[in-house]
């Protein structure tokens, strides 16, 4: 029974990417009629495809492994994984127009300093990362949580330093 009720919570988070991808769409077009330029765009169907697959790997797993429920660990999991998403939303409505899953700099605009950028330069990462490893754990699929991390940890590094070179160009 639990296996069903975690398939819910992750059909929840796939949900919610769907709405995240409607909303970078709309964000997109308007920077484009902006001027706004994208770059590294290279790595981005890795990204696509990586988070599908942590999407597609937590339900293998549970699903293929019976993995288990164990609900201290399976409650804290889930506080990590609405907190990240409290967060990832807290970014979007700090970034505004500005927010999007592509790395899209619209030329003349400032630079977002408020809401959570005020307290890191990529806090939708720290989002993602949390998120990453926590969703899996939520139902002890331990090595979803691992592979992801593993590669979205390659993915940050080179997605990072896209954006702050995106960031530095526009705002030097």
């Amino acid at each position: 029974m639990s296996q069903a009720w975690y398939s819910v919570l992750i059909g929840l988070v796939a949900v919610e990417r769907l709405v995240e991808l409607v909303v970078a769409k709309r964000n997109l077009a308007w920077s484009l009629v902006r001027g706004g330029r994208e770059s590294g765009f290279a790595h981005y169907p890795f990204m696509v495809v990586l988070h599908t697959g942590l999407l597609a790997g937590c339900l293998v797993e549970v699903w293929a492994r019976d993995t288990g429920f164990r609900p201290v660990l399976a409650w804290s999991m889930l506080a990590l994984v609405l907190a990240a998403q409290v967060l990832r939303w807290w970014c979007v409505r700090a970034l505004g127009h500005q927010w999007n899953t592509r790395i899209v700099v619209v030329p003349g605009l400032e630079k977002v300093t408020g809401g959570p950028y005020r307290l890191c330069s990529h806090p939708n990462y720290v989002a993602v990362v949390v998120e990453g490893f926590a969703l899996p754990l939520v139902h002890g699929a331990w090595l979803t949580a691992a592979v992801f991390t593993v590669l979205n940890a390659g993915l940050l590094v080179v997605r990072i330093r896209a954006e702050d070179e995106a960031l530095r160009s526009a705002y030097a």
